[in-house]
């Protein structure tokens, strides 16, 4: 009977195949490496000895509780590849987000989050905003270049860029060198 519950343990997933556990199979090759065992022991030694365990209640319990505990770490295992998996997966769609993201504009404020262009409008999620004229990503993207490039040829320090304002004047991106 005790063999039969371990048969029949990963049968209600469909029988062999993704999901079987494969616990039931390993405790029937050890059912079968004891019965071998059985075998080759002289007579009044191994006589009656694995029928008499299997009889006894204490073992049963022992060798269920031995079952729950394989199939328990055989879980565990399952869960940890498939939460690796999901990690691997997660990696691999941000790093093609990211390849979405190259040719879109890093605010050069916050450095966080990307302009965003519209309407001859130029603001971030992080509070930026400027009201510009004929203002493109294009020619952002080329005026923020040059004028980095043009600093770093000069200066080894980064550059910082804040939005100043004065009293009638829009707002403007001032960039300025601590150094």
């Amino acid at each position: 009977k005790l063999l039969d519950r371990y048969r029949q343990a990963g049968e209600g997933v469909g029988g062999p195949g993704p999901g079987t556990l494969l616990v039931p199979e390993v405790m029937e090759q050890e059912w079968q490496r004891l019965r071998g065992a059985q075998q080759n022991l002289p007579a009044p030694a191994g006589s009656g000895a694995l029928a008499q365990m299997l009889e006894d209640p204490d073992e049963l319990a022992v060798l269920e509780e031995i079952q729950r505990e394989l199939i328990l770490q055989e879980q565990s295992v399952i869960e940890e590849y498939e939460r690796s998996l999901q990690f691997d997966e997660e990696c691999l769609n941000a790093m093609l987000d990211g390849l979405d993201a190259s040719n879109k504009i890093i605010c050069p404020v916050c450095r966080k989050n990307n302009l965003t262009v519209r309407n001859h409008e130029v603001f971030c999620r992080c509070g930026l905003y400027i009201s510009t004229q004929g203002m493109t990503e294009r020619k952002l993207r080329s005026l923020l270049e040059s004028t980095v490039t043009e600093h770093s040829q000069r200066c080894f320090h980064n550059p910082e860029f804040t939005v100043t304002s004065g009293m009638e004047e829009e707002s403007s991106l001032l960039m300025s060198c601590p150094v």
